[in-house]
Parts: C-alpha cells; sequence; structure tokens
C-alpha cells in the first residue's frame, strides 16, 4: 500500500481591528494684553540740546587749544638692524637749551646718546644723517630703543632718524639713499648647522 501524506492545515491569524486614539480638545484662552503707558528715560544730559550753530567739535576745540599751548610737532618712523628695533621721534622745532656746536640733541632711553654710547664711533653713526645734511642742531629726537646690542641699536637710530628726516622733506630723501642710510641693512649672523662648531667652521679633521 502506498503511504498517504498527511496534510496540516495552517490557521489564518485573525485581523485585529485598530481604534483610532482620540485626543481631548484642549482650549486655551490668550488674555490680550491692553495697551498701557510707555515710559522713556530721557537722560539729563541730552535735555538740553543746542542748536547746530551752538555745537563746537570737540576734537576741532582740542587740537586749536594745543596749538595755542604751543606743543611741538614730531614726525614718528621705527628704525631696524639685526635684532635691535629703535623708534624715533623728530621735533622740527629748535631746542632753547644750550647746546654744543658739534653735538645734536639726541635723547636715547631717557639718556644723552653721549652717555649712553660710550664709543665715539657709535656716536658718529647716530648723528651721521644729520651730519651728512649739515643740520646738526636743526632738530631734536627722542629715541627707545631695545634688542641686540649697542651696535645695533646705533645702526637702527640711524635707519629711523634716516626715515623721520625723509617725512619731514622730500628733498633729503636723494642725498641719503646716496649715503646708504635709507637702506634696511638686512645682514645677520649665520645660524650654526649640527655637527659643525659654528655657521660653516667644522671641527678639525683626523686623518687616523
Amino acid at each position: 500500500m502506498p503511504a498517504t501524506k498527511k496534510t496540516t492545515k495552517t490557521k489564518t491569524p485573525k485581523k485585529t481591528e485598530v481604534k483610532p486614539v482620540v485626543k481631548p480638545e484642549i482650549n486655551i484662552q490668550v488674555e490680550e494684553e491692553k495697551p498701557g503707558k510707555i515710559e522713556v528715560f530721557i537722560p539729563e544730559e541730552t535735555v538740553n540740546v543746542p542748536k547746530d550753530d551752538e555745537t563746537v567739535d570737540e576734537s576741532v576745540a582740542a587740537f586749536e587749544e594745543e596749538q595755542k599751548n604751543g606743543k611741538e610737532k614730531y614726525f614718528q618712523s621705527v628704525g631696524r638692524r639685526k635684532n635691535s628695533i629703535a623708534r624715533i621721534r623728530l621735533y622740527t622745532k629748535k631746542s632753547t637749551d644750550v647746546i654744543k656746536e658739534d653735538k645734536a640733541l639726541i635723547i636715547v632711553n631717557n639718556k644723552d646718546y653721549y652717555d649712553y654710547f660710550t664709543d665715539s664711533n657709535l656716536r658718529l653713526v647716530v648723528e651721521s644723517p644729520l651730519r651728512k645734511l649739515k643740520s646738526l642742531n636743526r632738530f631734536k629726537a627722542s629715541i627707545v630703543t631695545h634688542g641686540g646690542g649697542l651696535s645695533g641699536q646705533a645702526s637702527a637710530i640711524r635707519h629711523g632718524l634716516t626715515r623721520a628726516l625723509v617725512l619731514f622733506d622730500i628733498n633729503f630723501k636723494k642725498k641719503l639713499k646716496k649715503a646708504g642710510f635709507l637702506t634696511r641693512d638686512s645682514r645677520i649672523k649665520e645660524r650654526r648647522k649640527p655637527g659643525l662648531k659654528k655657521a660653516r667652521k667644522a671641527p678639525q679633521w683626523a686623518k687616523r
């Protein structure tokens, strides 16, 4: 007799009805703001506003006061050499102080440049732009310098002083540039390399 296969009936799942969720209605009542009085704060200074004819620019008034008081006009510049930086203020008004004929009125870091630079060669470097123009006693200079050594600071002062003189009169440029005072000297010490004693100096070579 051939074997008969048993057939199994699969049960179909019943469909479940999904009931919609009903959210309760929320009534929000917004109260309308009633228009009230608006208070405006007016400072006391702006209450009495002068007319256009009475207004005066404060900066102009201050400038006029400075001119009346006789404050000196100056030209400002910056000079650099090696690691030294010098900030120069060149005053055009002649000094009333007693000055030697062969000496300029230059103040370096609140000291006279004769006291700041003990070497006579460095003093000549500082005053060389004024000597070139033959106006050693015509100007006053107030200088603040820092960084580097005395030699670098003297050259930085010369560079900055030359720039200030060119700002004062552009006609000085040709003479000072020809002397080489206006060019920034970019020469600095070369860095040391690994394996060498200095920038290029090598240690002594031994054959054996």
